[in-house]
Protein backbone atom coordinates (compact mmCIF):
# COMPACT_ATOMS: atom_id res chain seq x y z
CA UNK A 1 0.00 0.00 0.00
CA UNK A 2 1.09 3.31 -0.91
CA UNK A 3 1.76 5.97 2.51
CA UNK A 4 0.91 8.79 0.07
CA UNK A 5 -1.57 10.74 0.99
CA UNK A 6 -3.73 10.89 -2.49
CA UNK A 7 -7.02 10.19 -2.86
CA UNK A 8 -9.25 7.40 -3.89
CA UNK A 9 -12.76 7.85 -5.25
CA UNK A 10 -14.82 4.82 -4.61
CA UNK A 11 -17.76 4.47 -6.54
CA UNK A 12 -20.15 1.61 -5.90
CA UNK A 13 -22.80 -0.28 -7.81
CA UNK A 14 -23.89 -2.56 -6.39
CA UNK A 15 -22.87 -6.75 -7.16
CA UNK A 16 -21.78 -9.82 -5.15
CA UNK A 17 -19.07 -7.53 -3.38
CA UNK A 18 -22.46 -6.00 -1.37
CA UNK A 19 -24.41 -8.94 -1.43
CA UNK A 20 -25.84 -10.69 2.01
CA UNK A 21 -27.53 -14.70 2.38
CA UNK A 22 -29.19 -15.81 5.60
CA UNK A 23 -26.50 -18.02 5.52
CA UNK A 24 -22.67 -18.11 5.76
CA UNK A 25 -22.04 -21.14 4.01
CA UNK A 26 -24.32 -20.13 1.66
CA UNK A 27 -22.41 -19.42 -1.59
CA UNK A 28 -24.99 -18.72 -4.21
CA UNK A 29 -28.68 -18.08 -2.61
CA UNK A 30 -27.42 -14.77 -1.73
CA UNK A 31 -29.29 -11.39 -2.97
CA UNK A 32 -26.89 -8.92 -4.56
CA UNK A 33 -26.38 -5.25 -3.76
CA UNK A 34 -27.51 -5.20 -0.47
CA UNK A 35 -24.49 -3.36 1.26
CA UNK A 36 -23.80 0.46 0.68
CA UNK A 37 -20.29 1.38 -0.01
CA UNK A 38 -19.58 2.82 3.43
CA UNK A 39 -20.12 -0.38 5.15
CA UNK A 40 -18.08 -2.21 1.86
CA UNK A 41 -14.75 0.15 3.18
CA UNK A 42 -15.58 -0.28 6.96
CA UNK A 43 -14.98 -3.99 6.27
CA UNK A 44 -11.36 -3.68 5.23
CA UNK A 45 -9.23 -2.55 8.44
CA UNK A 46 -6.40 -1.42 5.93
CA UNK A 47 -8.34 1.15 4.41
CA UNK A 48 -8.70 3.66 7.56
CA UNK A 49 -5.23 4.88 6.48
CA UNK A 50 -6.28 5.97 3.05
CA UNK A 51 -7.93 9.25 2.26
CA UNK A 52 -11.02 8.10 0.27
CA UNK A 53 -13.94 9.84 -1.51
CA UNK A 54 -16.92 7.55 -1.70
CA UNK A 55 -20.31 7.51 -3.69
CA UNK A 56 -23.31 5.20 -4.29
CA UNK A 57 -23.60 5.30 -7.83
CA UNK A 58 -26.41 2.90 -8.32
CA UNK A 59 -27.47 -0.18 -6.24
CA UNK A 60 -28.02 -3.38 -8.71
CA UNK A 61 -26.79 -6.61 -9.32
CA UNK A 62 -25.07 -6.29 -12.74
CA UNK A 63 -27.05 -8.88 -14.59
CA UNK A 64 -29.80 -6.24 -14.52
CA UNK A 65 -26.74 -3.29 -15.99
CA UNK A 66 -28.41 -0.38 -17.80
CA UNK A 67 -27.79 1.93 -19.97
CA UNK A 68 -28.57 5.11 -17.77
CA UNK A 69 -26.39 3.25 -15.54
CA UNK A 70 -23.05 3.00 -17.41
CA UNK A 71 -23.64 6.93 -18.81
CA UNK A 72 -24.36 8.02 -14.72
CA UNK A 73 -21.14 5.82 -14.14
CA UNK A 74 -19.15 7.35 -17.19
CA UNK A 75 -19.83 10.74 -15.80
CA UNK A 76 -18.79 10.20 -12.33
CA UNK A 77 -15.52 8.73 -13.18
CA UNK A 78 -14.62 11.76 -15.56
CA UNK A 79 -15.50 13.83 -12.99
CA UNK A 80 -12.92 12.18 -10.69
CA UNK A 81 -10.35 11.75 -12.94
CA UNK A 82 -10.36 15.89 -13.53
CA UNK A 83 -9.56 16.36 -9.70
CA UNK A 84 -5.93 16.65 -9.56
CA UNK A 85 -5.82 15.61 -6.02
CA UNK A 86 -7.78 11.97 -7.01
CA UNK A 87 -4.73 9.35 -7.51
CA UNK A 88 -7.56 7.13 -8.95
CA UNK A 89 -11.12 5.25 -8.83
CA UNK A 90 -12.14 2.10 -8.12
CA UNK A 91 -15.80 0.43 -9.11
CA UNK A 92 -17.31 -2.08 -6.97
CA UNK A 93 -18.97 -3.87 -9.40
CA UNK A 94 -21.02 -7.30 -10.32
CA UNK A 95 -18.68 -9.96 -11.75
CA UNK A 96 -21.53 -11.01 -14.34
CA UNK A 97 -21.17 -7.68 -16.31
CA UNK A 98 -18.16 -6.19 -14.50
CA UNK A 99 -15.92 -6.61 -18.66
CA UNK A 100 -18.80 -4.85 -20.66
CA UNK A 101 -18.35 -1.91 -17.94
CA UNK A 102 -14.83 -2.27 -18.41
CA UNK A 103 -14.55 -2.13 -22.37
CA UNK A 104 -17.48 0.61 -22.08
CA UNK A 105 -14.99 2.87 -19.46
CA UNK A 106 -11.69 2.61 -21.49
CA UNK A 107 -13.51 3.28 -25.02
CA UNK A 108 -14.69 6.54 -23.79
CA UNK A 109 -11.96 7.75 -21.54
CA UNK A 110 -9.05 5.82 -21.78
CA UNK A 111 -7.88 7.37 -19.01
CA UNK A 112 -4.42 8.82 -17.93
CA UNK A 113 -5.18 7.54 -14.19
CA UNK A 114 -6.23 4.22 -12.85
CA UNK A 115 -9.85 3.07 -13.18
CA UNK A 116 -10.21 -0.02 -11.35
CA UNK A 117 -13.11 -2.47 -11.18
CA UNK A 118 -13.43 -4.47 -7.66
CA UNK A 119 -15.96 -7.12 -7.62
CA UNK A 120 -16.45 -10.31 -5.56
CA UNK A 121 -17.53 -13.84 -6.32
CA UNK A 122 -18.73 -14.53 -2.63
CA UNK A 123 -21.25 -12.28 -0.87
CA UNK A 124 -19.86 -10.33 2.06
CA UNK A 125 -21.70 -12.63 4.37
CA UNK A 126 -19.94 -15.55 3.32
CA UNK A 127 -16.80 -17.84 5.70
CA UNK A 128 -14.90 -17.10 2.68
CA UNK A 129 -15.44 -13.93 1.03
CA UNK A 130 -13.29 -12.58 -1.50
CA UNK A 131 -14.51 -8.73 -1.52
CA UNK A 132 -12.65 -7.72 0.70
CA UNK A 133 -9.14 -8.64 -0.06
CA UNK A 134 -10.44 -7.49 -4.05
CA UNK A 135 -11.14 -3.96 -2.72
CA UNK A 136 -8.07 -3.96 -0.92
CA UNK A 137 -5.44 -4.57 -3.98
CA UNK A 138 -8.06 -2.50 -6.08
CA UNK A 139 -7.16 0.29 -4.15
CA UNK A 140 -3.43 0.11 -3.97
CA UNK A 141 -3.53 -0.47 -7.51
CA UNK A 142 -5.42 3.05 -7.95
CA UNK A 143 -2.46 4.40 -6.37
CA UNK A 144 0.42 2.40 -7.98
CA UNK A 145 3.04 5.20 -9.17
CA UNK A 146 2.70 5.40 -13.18
CA UNK A 147 -0.30 3.14 -13.75
CA UNK A 148 -3.23 4.39 -15.69
CA UNK A 149 -6.52 2.83 -17.79
CA UNK A 150 -8.92 1.11 -17.11
CA UNK A 151 -8.48 -2.55 -15.25
CA UNK A 152 -10.14 -5.27 -13.28
CA UNK A 153 -8.85 -6.56 -9.97
CA UNK A 154 -9.64 -10.39 -8.44
CA UNK A 155 -7.56 -12.86 -6.98
CA UNK A 156 -4.82 -10.89 -6.81
CA UNK A 157 -4.66 -10.73 -10.27
CA UNK A 158 -5.15 -7.54 -12.58
CA UNK A 159 -6.85 -7.83 -16.05
CA UNK A 160 -6.65 -4.74 -18.93
CA UNK A 161 -10.34 -3.92 -19.81
CA UNK A 162 -9.21 -5.19 -23.54
CA UNK A 163 -8.97 -8.39 -22.73
CA UNK A 164 -10.67 -9.01 -19.41
CA UNK A 165 -13.56 -11.85 -19.13
CA UNK A 166 -15.32 -13.78 -16.86
CA UNK A 167 -14.56 -17.95 -17.42
CA UNK A 168 -15.77 -19.48 -14.75
CA UNK A 169 -18.85 -19.57 -13.26
CA UNK A 170 -18.51 -20.22 -9.80
CA UNK A 171 -14.48 -19.97 -8.50
CA UNK A 172 -12.94 -17.18 -6.97
CA UNK A 173 -10.67 -17.04 -9.91
CA UNK A 174 -13.59 -16.56 -12.37
CA UNK A 175 -11.55 -13.98 -14.72
CA UNK A 176 -8.96 -14.76 -17.60
CA UNK A 177 -7.13 -12.41 -20.10
CA UNK A 178 -7.01 -15.00 -22.87
CA UNK A 179 -4.20 -15.45 -24.90
CA UNK A 180 -3.16 -11.67 -24.03
CA UNK A 181 -2.49 -12.78 -19.79
CA UNK A 182 -2.63 -10.37 -16.99
CA UNK A 183 -1.42 -6.90 -16.79
CA UNK A 184 -0.05 -7.43 -13.40
CA UNK A 185 -0.34 -9.95 -10.18
CA UNK A 186 -0.81 -8.82 -6.10
CA UNK A 187 2.42 -10.52 -4.12
CA UNK A 188 1.94 -9.42 -0.36
CA UNK A 189 0.32 -6.14 -0.88
CA UNK A 190 2.65 -5.13 -4.11
CA UNK A 191 1.41 -4.91 -7.79
CA UNK A 192 4.11 -6.94 -10.22
CA UNK A 193 3.61 -5.68 -13.37
CA UNK A 194 3.92 -8.16 -15.93
CA UNK A 195 2.91 -6.17 -18.99
CA UNK A 196 2.25 -2.65 -19.97
CA UNK A 197 -0.87 -0.42 -18.64
CA UNK A 198 -4.27 -0.05 -20.89
CA UNK A 199 -3.70 2.27 -22.99
CA UNK A 200 -5.68 3.78 -26.62
CA UNK A 201 -7.63 7.07 -27.33
CA UNK A 202 -10.81 8.25 -26.01
CA UNK A 203 -13.69 8.87 -27.98
CA UNK A 204 -15.58 11.42 -25.05
CA UNK A 205 -18.86 11.41 -23.39
CA UNK A 206 -20.44 13.57 -26.02
CA UNK A 207 -21.25 10.42 -27.90
CA UNK A 208 -23.55 9.61 -24.97
CA UNK A 209 -25.74 12.64 -25.80
CA UNK A 210 -26.82 10.23 -28.51
CA UNK A 211 -29.52 7.65 -28.30
CA UNK A 212 -27.76 3.97 -27.49
CA UNK A 213 -28.63 1.86 -30.50
CA UNK A 214 -30.46 -1.86 -30.33
CA UNK A 215 -27.64 -4.13 -30.80
CA UNK A 216 -28.43 -8.14 -30.50
CA UNK A 217 -25.79 -11.28 -30.18
CA UNK A 218 -26.70 -14.21 -32.32
CA UNK A 219 -24.65 -17.38 -31.74
CA UNK A 220 -23.82 -19.37 -34.90
CA UNK A 221 -24.56 -23.40 -34.51
CA UNK A 222 -25.31 -26.46 -35.90
CA UNK A 223 -28.59 -26.25 -37.75
CA UNK A 224 -28.98 -22.44 -37.05
CA UNK A 225 -31.71 -20.62 -38.71
CA UNK A 226 -32.35 -17.45 -40.02
CA UNK A 227 -35.91 -16.35 -38.96
CA UNK A 228 -34.58 -14.87 -35.71
CA UNK A 229 -32.38 -11.88 -37.46
CA UNK A 230 -35.47 -11.59 -40.01
CA UNK A 231 -37.23 -11.16 -36.74
CA UNK A 232 -35.29 -8.31 -35.21
CA UNK A 233 -34.79 -6.61 -38.62
CA UNK A 234 -38.15 -6.36 -39.05
CA UNK A 235 -38.64 -5.18 -35.42
CA UNK A 236 -35.71 -2.23 -35.97
CA UNK A 237 -32.59 -3.60 -34.59
CA UNK A 238 -29.62 -1.27 -35.53
CA UNK A 239 -26.51 -4.26 -34.93
CA UNK A 240 -26.19 -7.76 -34.99
CA UNK A 241 -23.29 -9.16 -33.76
CA UNK A 242 -22.65 -13.21 -34.68
CA UNK A 243 -20.86 -15.41 -32.39
CA UNK A 244 -19.40 -17.64 -34.87
CA UNK A 245 -17.89 -20.71 -35.10
CA UNK A 246 -14.14 -20.99 -35.34
CA UNK A 247 -12.53 -18.31 -36.70
CA UNK A 248 -15.99 -16.55 -37.05
CA UNK A 249 -17.45 -18.86 -39.66
CA UNK A 250 -21.22 -19.24 -39.71
CA UNK A 251 -24.12 -21.62 -40.87
CA UNK A 252 -25.19 -20.77 -44.54
CA UNK A 253 -28.61 -20.26 -43.45
CA UNK A 254 -27.82 -17.78 -40.95
CA UNK A 255 -24.78 -16.07 -43.08
CA UNK A 256 -27.49 -15.67 -45.78
CA UNK A 257 -30.16 -13.40 -43.21
CA UNK A 258 -27.16 -11.79 -41.88
CA UNK A 259 -26.21 -10.62 -45.26
CA UNK A 260 -30.23 -9.53 -46.21
CA UNK A 261 -29.92 -7.48 -42.64
CA UNK A 262 -26.72 -5.75 -43.94
CA UNK A 263 -27.88 -5.12 -46.97
CA UNK A 264 -31.23 -3.37 -45.11
CA UNK A 265 -28.81 -1.23 -43.55
CA UNK A 266 -28.05 -3.11 -40.34
CA UNK A 267 -24.62 -3.04 -39.15
CA UNK A 268 -22.82 -6.54 -38.55
CA UNK A 269 -20.12 -7.80 -36.79
CA UNK A 270 -18.57 -10.99 -36.93
CA UNK A 271 -16.60 -12.61 -33.80
CA UNK A 272 -16.00 -15.85 -32.50
CA UNK A 273 -17.52 -18.06 -29.52
CA UNK A 274 -14.30 -19.49 -29.34
CA UNK A 275 -12.70 -18.28 -25.61
CA UNK A 276 -9.40 -17.13 -27.46
CA UNK A 277 -8.16 -15.99 -30.55
CA UNK A 278 -9.19 -12.97 -33.10
CA UNK A 279 -11.48 -13.89 -36.07
CA UNK A 280 -8.82 -13.81 -39.20
CA UNK A 281 -10.54 -12.04 -42.34
CA UNK A 282 -9.82 -13.67 -45.50
CA UNK A 283 -10.98 -12.61 -49.20
CA UNK A 284 -14.43 -12.88 -50.13
CA UNK A 285 -15.83 -12.14 -46.61
CA UNK A 286 -19.50 -10.73 -46.74
CA UNK A 287 -19.25 -9.94 -42.73
CA UNK A 288 -16.61 -7.51 -41.53
CA UNK A 289 -14.10 -9.49 -38.54
CA UNK A 290 -14.44 -8.26 -35.08
CA UNK A 291 -10.94 -8.82 -34.64
CA UNK A 292 -9.27 -9.66 -31.16
CA UNK A 293 -13.17 -8.51 -30.05
CA UNK A 294 -15.41 -11.12 -27.94
CA UNK A 295 -18.94 -10.85 -28.85
CA UNK A 296 -19.98 -8.87 -25.40
CA UNK A 297 -16.99 -6.29 -26.59
CA UNK A 298 -17.82 -6.39 -29.91
CA UNK A 299 -21.33 -5.08 -29.16
CA UNK A 300 -20.17 -2.44 -26.86
CA UNK A 301 -17.95 -1.37 -29.92
CA UNK A 302 -20.59 -1.79 -32.69
CA UNK A 303 -22.95 0.09 -30.52
CA UNK A 304 -20.17 3.04 -30.16
CA UNK A 305 -19.54 3.13 -33.76
CA UNK A 306 -23.43 3.82 -35.11
CA UNK A 307 -23.50 6.48 -32.01
CA UNK A 308 -20.78 8.42 -33.51
CA UNK A 309 -21.99 7.62 -37.19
Amino acid sequence: MQNDARIVAVLATGGTIAGTAAQASDNIGYTAAQLGVQALVEAVPALREVPLITEQVAQIDSKDMEFSIWAALAARVAHHLADDGVAGIVITHGTDTLEETAYLLQRLLAPAKPVVLAAAMRPATALLRDGPQNLLDAVTLAREPGARGVMAVLAGTVHSAWDVRKVHSYRLDAFGSGEAGPVARFEEGWVRRLRGWPAGEAIGLAVLNQPWPWVEIVTSHAAARGDLVRAMVAAGVKGIVLAGTGNGSVHHTLEAALIEAQQAGVAVLRSTRCLDGPVQEKPGDMLPSAGTLTPVQARIELMLQLMRA
